[in-house]
């Protein structure tokens, strides 16, 4: 409220100035209008100030309830104690992340923001928009990569090549996964031909994990 006082006070100095600066250009009645028109601003400010003042002394007297009882309140309205929100909202980022990153499978997903959906603590307002709509947003956006792709078999190809291209693992310690989703056609690992066509699956999380350790940790023998 100083500040307004203040700021009021230097308005004034420099209405007086302005008016000092245009007297000489003005005629007595020019003068005498101009000047009303800053008694008048004058006074509306004043009046203003006065209803902020009132209004702070209102909200003074008023007995207001202690912010923290009325998030309490409300958690209780969704049958939750502030443990149970933390919760969910620890689970509600680890989901968003998640969904963000493209961490399928996409079901999976789905499956997991549902559950949240169904939780009475969604209903609250710093969950709900996030929770019903933005979330099922980011997922309705999501293109989920097949889960497997074909490839033919060209002169010169090993099992560990294929898995090393970079459209396939980009890593060739995966190749057992393409092994084992060929089995019908590969009898042994060291024999693939020409006009072959194997199925690649997508690897797994856990199997990115196995073979990307795999990758890290090996050591080319010495040479001799």
């Amino acid at each position: 409220m100083n500040l307004k006082i203040k700021l009021l006070g230097i308005l004034s100095l420099l209405l007086v100035f302005t008016a000092v600066n245009f007297a000489q250009e003005m005629t007595e009645e020019q003068w005498e209008a101009e000047m009303q028109s800053y008694k008048n601003k004058k006074a509306a400010l004043e009046t203003e100030i006065n209803a902020l003042r009132t209004d702070i002394d209102n909200l003074k007297a008023m007995d207001l309830q202690d912010p923290e009882e009325c998030i309490d309140e409300l958690y209780q309205i969704v049958g939750a104690t502030r443990n149970d929100v933390n919760n969910f909202r620890k689970a509600v980022n680890e989901l968003d992340g998640k969904i963000k990153r493209k961490e399928g499978p996409k079901a999976d997903r789905q499956t997991d923001l549902n559950t949240l959906k169904m939780n009475k603590i969604s209903a609250l307002p710093e969950f709900y928009n996030k929770v019903h709509n933005q979330m099922q947003k980011d997922l309705d956006n999501w293109v989920e990569a097949p889960t497997e792709i074909n490839y033919t078999v060209v002169r010169g190809d090993c099992l560990w090549n294929i898995a090393k291209k970079s459209e396939h693992y980009g890593n060739g310690f995966a190749w057992p996964v393409i092994y084992q989703a060929n089995r019908d056609q590969i009898k042994n690992p060291d024999l693939i031909y020409p006009a072959q066509t194997f199925k690649i699956p997508n690897l797994t999380e856990e199997e990115k994990s196995k073979y990307e350790k795999l990758r890290v940790n090996y050591k080319p023998a010495p040479v001799q």
